[in-house]
């Protein structure tokens, strides 16, 4: 009898060791590297794919960049301040968020770009929070993006993450007809909410022209139907009298009658200049500078 227990015991002690040597297997695996779209592979001989890699964003410090802005909201063209903050973070695989442990197996480097701002009007004022993410290593494909806007009337949130195949975005919102939900997105574009960042990293020099599908602004209070455009993009040198500075100018002609334009400057890190839609949105840079604006 006492031969029985012992093996017993035995067994359950290599059962526990197993299960705990599998577990333990299954958190040291690193996180695995994401999957690109055939149609945004294509783009890339566009692109610099080491733009973010640069030691400068290894200062820990946030690029912060104020622009004057305009916006028009309820048939009125508002003037209001706008902040583009560009930083790296360190998420963690697990909750694909910011790290707090550093020494996890499943930590990998992004860059999040928060966009805010604050738009006075004579009923209330509107407030707009988005914050993207992309890999360090792929300014082109967006890894995870986030929006809200918070007026009198209510609450929109829409959350956005990449599945491997399609970009499933949650979403709660005031609006009748939409309140809360979920819808996947196409894979295979760009978003115009990311272009002030992903058009930083183009191979300038090389000018080039191309086309690629962009999925229209999710920074808004509603949740529409996503439009996409089949978009014709151009680099060219600017003109001295567009920019304060000497300067990329990017055309993103969505269709025949939208077209958006951006300047960058030319010297690294090809900050944004200045910026106009064809919804009448602006931005023109007031400052940009580098600090620490959270501290752990």
């Amino acid at each position: 009898m006492r031969q029985v227990r012992c093996s017993f015991l035995l067994l359950l002690l290599w059962g526990c060791f197993s299960a705990c040597s599998e577990q333990g297997a299954k958190k040291n695996v690193p996180p695995p590297k994401p999957t690109v779209d055939a149609a945004l592979t294509r783009l890339l001989p566009h692109f610099n794919q080491q733009w973010a890699m640069h030691k400068l964003w290894e200062d820990g410090l946030a690029e912060v960049a104020t622009y004057d802005a305009e916006r028009e909201i309820y048939k009125k063209t508002r003037r209001f301040a706008y902040t583009l903050i560009t930083v790296k973070e360190e998420f963690n695989q697990e909750f694909d968020v910011k790290t707090d442990d550093y020494q996890r197996p499943d930590v990998f480097p992004v860059m999040k770009v928060n966009q805010f701002c604050r738009i006075p009007t004579e009923q209330y004022p509107y407030h707009f929070l988005t914050s993207l993410f992309f890999r360090r290593d792929q300014p082109v494909a967006l890894h995870k993006m986030t929006t809200s806007s918070q007026e009198w009337c209510g609450t929109t949130f829409k959350a956005l993450t990449d599945d491997g195949t399609k970009y499933a975005q949650t979403y709660n919102s005031y609006w009748d007809g939409q309140g809360t939900g979920q819808r996947r997105l196409r894979h295979d574009v760009l978003f115009e909410d990311a272009l002030p960042y992903t058009l930083r990293a183009l191979n300038f020099e090389a000018k080039p022209t191309f086309e690629a599908t962009i999925c229209d602004l999710q920074q808004t209070s509603k949740v529409l139907p996503a439009v996409y455009y089949q978009a014709r993009l151009s680099v060219a040198e600017a003109a001295p009298a567009d920019a304060p500075e000497p300067a990329w100018q990017v055309r993103v002609q969505l269709d025949a009658q939208k077209q958006n334009t951006y300047w960058f400057a030319k010297k690294y890190p090809n900050v944004l200049l200045r910026q106009t839609t064809w919804d009448g949105r602006t931005l023109t840079l007031k400052s940009v500078r580098r600090y620490v604006y959270w501290t752990h």
